[in-house]
């Protein structure tokens, strides 16, 4: 049986079309990884191209590995010589060739966010500009999207005209570029500008990827922006075999500079280019697939297209509508895990998908409190806590010293008596002098006034100086655990004793995991395990890429998170006017912005395959005030024949006369947890339960009903009430008053 056999008739035109500018139209579910794949293997085995003349861009790196896996398995010998990664990723591995043209070194840093933001508050506070005013994330927001806009310094100050704040934003932006190159580094925004810049002014460098990357392939070609349009049209330029998948209903990043006009105007781009749309769904419900349809044909701005499938009709759509937020993830959590005592699912097969990740938190401590397993996507990245960016910052100084931010941060950890008066001097100097951080410390003998900090500062380099002579010689993993052995990291972790730092250890162990990994990974692809590449693979590991399919969690995820995802049984929960679409899209009176926000509804109720729930609340906390909201406007687009009503959803009177804060049901749960009884006077003391009347002693295990499972470490008489000392599984150690806590032994 061929591998073409298993194709649809759509998608065969798709992958037997391979000259010449192609747009395939995906829907949501309609095989477009399965139509890549089979059109790589086609061009090999059928057309006799070379693999090293293909290319095939997808955004996010498990995406990527998906691609790779599959093309390996279809394609086998010779599959290495194909492209298969990000944009970020193809950019850096041209750069990492190039970038001398440019007059940065190969072994250049790649910045993230915390690294972005030091730098600008560094900036604004050498040019004097008030932070308060001028937000950094704002200011980087700004420069992000003049970045993505091709914008250089020069060009944001010109257009600025008579927008004071603009120029200002604008001589922030040419000092952090200036930065950046002193530091040899980049952010991400700059590995694309600067491959572009690099194709711009380098036309031999171009010619050769041009003749390389003969066949182009581009996913989710709707989230690209200007600056990614024009990498890619610049490669496709000489030979126009390009082909881009994408679905123009999916676009949901302009927030991240996507522009949708890229995919909807693609045939003006590349006149004669093939049209195919892919409208059969392999993934979901036909109920299900009906409900998006009928969601998405409201927006104006779109290619016509309509999902099908041969799958079952499923279930209709089951809405809720709650009093309150708390009672929605009472009802959404206790759902699946009514469904996996039934045996209809894994935790695995369920995500909650909510609008911002502010809405986590109930869902979270309803998890903790049922003891089941959960996973939020969009938390603090494993790689950006303390112990791990302190010991990043030691390999970046040892893989390149004029990468200020990681020198500056690590010249005192562990303490070595270098102060911020003598940080000062040496920037101060380096400033002055043009050179790096690292450089004028090499020089500290030339500092005036450093006085006793010389023989300090003189200390580390040396101590520097002995990694980087190491680092050649040595692996990745070797450096790092040369690195936590000789500053003594761990040691004083263990010395410290607490919960928390223990949980660091733990961190810091799978970081030497995450290097072991790396260079087993290499050897398998014989290729050498280098410290710059480490760097660089773990730069562009982005927060989904940490979702392991293999494991039983609930996953909690923002719908922009979402994308790309699919789970048996899903919850869109907050489906709210003023939550879900925002009350910013509402009001901005810009029809796009509503358009951008269906096209997001349209992804979240697309990602489910057999079951979807979508929930709403009559009242919701929101900034420490209770709104009341009407369901959402896309929940009242969806066929009233494909929707099961769960609950009777009163009329607007009813909701209106629950007046606060007489009948608040969040002051009715405080109360509650109080042990106040609703509707009684409330006493002007609460009543102290002495020790030997409580249910649970020192050394017993306990339950929170925030904060989950503990174990009784003390409990001290405090005078009016005890205080209890409890070890958490999940929380660590907290102090807490018997009356309030409401512990239960267990």
């Amino acid at each position: 049986m061929s591998i073409y056999d298993s194709l649809n008739e759509q998608q065969r035109k798709a992958v037997f079309h391979t000259e010449g500018p192609l747009l395939i139209l995906a829907g949501a579910g309609s095989g477009k990884t399965r139509v890549l794949t089979r059109r790589i293997a086609y061009l090999i085995a059928e057309q006799g191209v070379n693999p090293w003349n293909i290319l095939a861009i997808t955004f996010t790196n498990k995406a990527a590995q998906e691609m790779r896996e599959r093309v390996d398995r279809i394609v086998g010998y010779g599959a290495e010589s194909i492209w298969v990664s990000t944009f970020h990723s193809t950019c850096v591995r041209i750069l990492r060739r190039h970038i001398d043209r440019l007059g940065y070194d190969h072994n250049f840093a790649i910045y993230d966010a915390d690294d972005q933001k030091t730098l600008i508050k560094d900036i604004c506070r050498r040019l004097n500009i008030d932070t308060k005013v001028y937000k950094e994330k704002s200011i980087l927001a700004q420069i992000s999207h003049a970045k993505d806009e091709m914008i250089t310094p020069d060009e944001m100050e010109m257009n600025a005209a008579g927008d004071y704040n603009m120029k200002k934003i604008a001589g922030i932006y040419r000092e952090y570029q200036a930065a950046l190159r002193k530091n040899n580094a980049l952010d991400f925004d700059d590995l694309l500008t600067k491959t572009v810049e690099l194709f711009q002014n380098c036309g031999d460098v171009l010619e050769s990827y041009q003749e390389r990357f003969r066949y182009i392939m581009v996913d989710e070609y709707q989230d690209t922006n200007t600056v990614q349009f024009k990498f890619v049209s610049l490669l496709a330029g000489k030979y126009e075999n390009l082909c881009v998948v994408g679905d123009d209903d999916q676009s949901i990043y302009k927030f991240r500079g996507a522009n949708i006009g890229n995919i909807l105007g693609f045939e003006r781009v590349f006149p004669g280019a093939m049209v195919i749309r892919l409208e059969q769904n392999y993934r979901s419900t036909q109920n299900i697939l009906d409900a998006a349809n009928s969601v998405i044909r409201n927006n104006v701005e779109r290619k016509s297209k309509t999902l099908w499938t041969e799958n079952e009709e499923g279930e209709k759509l089951h809405v809720r509508q709650f009093q309150n937020g708390f009672e929605e993830a009472e009802y959404i959590i206790g759902d699946i895990i009514k469904n996996h005592k039934q045996g209809k699912c894994e935790y695995r097969d369920c995500a909650v998908l909510y609008r911002t990740n502010a809405q986590s938190r109930v869902f979270e401590e309803k998890c903790i409190q049922s003891n089941i397993p959960y996973k939020i996507v969009g938390g603090v990245n494993f790689y950006a806590r303390k112990e791990i960016k302190d010991l990043l910052s030691y390999l970046k100084t040892v893989d390149n010293t004029r990468d200020d931010l990681a020198v500056r941060r690590i010249i005192n950890i562990p303490k070595r008596g270098i102060g911020a008066s003598t940080i000062e001097k040496i920037q101060t100097y380096a400033d002055t002098m043009d050179i790096s951080f690292y450089d004028a410390m090499r020089v500290a003998e030339e500092i005036p006034s450093l006085g006793r900090s010389l023989s300090k500062v003189d200390g580390f380099v040396t101590f520097m100086q002995s990694l980087r002579s190491k680092a050649g010689a040595y692996g990745v993993t070797d450096i790092l655990k040369e690195i936590i052995e000789l500053t003594g990291y761990v040691a004083e972790l263990e010395a410290e004793g607490t919960d928390e730092a223990q949980a660091r250890i733990e961190n810091i162990d799978e970081l030497i995991s995450k290097t072991v990994s790396y260079e087993e990974a290499k050897a398998d692809m014989d290729e050498p395990a280098t410290l710059s590449d480490f760097l660089e693979e773990v730069a562009l590991i982005a927060d989904i890429d940490s979702v392991d399919n293999d494991k039983d969690y609930i996953l909690l995820l923002t719908l922009h998170s979402a994308k790309g995802l699919e789970f048996p049984y899903v919850y869109l929960a907050g489906m709210e006017d003023g939550i879900f679409p925002s009350y910013m899209s509402i009001s901005s009176g810009d029809l796009t912005d509503i358009e951008e926000e269906r096209r997001l509804a349209y992804v979240g109720i697309t990602r489910a395959m057999k079951d979807l729930t979508l929930t709403s609340a009559q009242q919701r906390m929101i900034r420490g005030e209770v709104q009341y909201n009407r369901v959402s406007r896309f929940v009242k687009e969806i066929d009233r024949d494909l929707v099961e009503q769960g609950f009777k959803i009163p009329d607007k009177k009813e909701v209106l006369n629950r007046v606060m804060p007489k009948n608040n049901p969040y002051m009715k749960m405080r109360e509650s947890l109080m042990g106040i009884t609703p509707g009684a006077p409330k006493p002007k003391e609460f009543t102290v339960t002495k020790a030997s009347s409580l249910e649970y002693e020192v050394g017993d295990t306990v339950r929170h009903v925030k904060f989950g499972v503990g174990l009784v470490k003390s409990i001290v008489d405090g005078g009016r009430d005890y205080e209890v000392t409890v070890d958490f599984d999940r929380y660590g150690v907290k102090k807490m008053f018997a009356g309030f806590a409401k512990l239960k032994k267990i």
